[in-house]
């Protein structure tokens, strides 16, 4: 048990550029804490203790502002980076060495029983705010965008963003565009565009009616 405390913690380090001492992390970093309360909750869940784990994971998020239910699976050297708002279902399969960022939501569809969330293989990073869903499976070394929506296996070594998400590199070559989180879609200011192309299209067909009315308004006075 030791062991993997010390493990947690070096992984923090590893992850953190801003961790500066063994107190600070302990003390402080909520995804530590979440994970730990987990490995507990986790625990009793196996064992049939469905209330009193269901009672840890919700304390645990009250104080972290993480979510992970008891049932939900994870590996070694799983680092949760500003862990808030980030919630992980009961079914999920998280691998070792495994990144997420803030706002991550690993869910399901829908009411759906039996495995309804995702299986995430090693080394993968999910970045701020995505909502990878359902029961899928982000490959090998596989990163997420921030903002994006999975909703669909991701192959292994693999990069996806949009909404829904979308494999723009696989194996070190480019698909269509790399990770960039200045290129995500925004949906708002696509609907944006094709209202003004609609409205000036509209102009046009007015302008059109208002020539034709005024020619037939001369011919009219003649």
């Amino acid at each position: 048990m030791f062991k993997r405390i010390k493990e947690d913690i070096q992984t923090v380090f590893e992850q953190d550029p801003a961790a500066r001492s063994y107190l600070e992390v302990i003390l402080t970093y909520s995804g530590l804490h979440a994970i730990w309360a987990h490995r507990i909750a986790h625990w009793l869940y196996k064992r049939r203790f469905f209330f009193l784990a269901r009672l840890i994971s919700q304390i645990s998020r009250f104080f972290t502002g993480i979510e992970i239910h008891p049932g939900a699976k994870i590996g070694r050297r799983f680092f949760i980076d500003h862990g808030m708002g980030v919630v992980i279902g009961e079914t999920c399969e998280i691998g070792d060495n495994v990144t997420i960022y803030q706002g991550v939501t690993l869910g399901g569809t829908g009411k759906e029983k039996g495995k309804r969330h995702p299986t995430i293989k090693d080394n993968v990073l999910i970045a701020t705010g995505a909502k990878v869903l359902g029961s899928i499976t982000i490959g090998e070394n596989s990163k997420i965008g921030a903002g994006s929506v999975v909703l669909k296996d991701v192959p292994p070594n693999s990069t996806v963003v949009g909404i829904p998400g979308k494999v723009v590199r696989r194996d070190g070559v480019r698909v269509n565009k790399d990770l960039n989180h200045g290129d995500l879609p925004d949906p708002i200011a696509d609907i944006l565009l094709r209202m003004q192309e609609e409205i000036e299209q509209l102009k046009k067909e007015v302008e059109v009616l208002r020539l034709e009315r005024s020619r037939e308004h001369g011919h009219t006075n003649l």
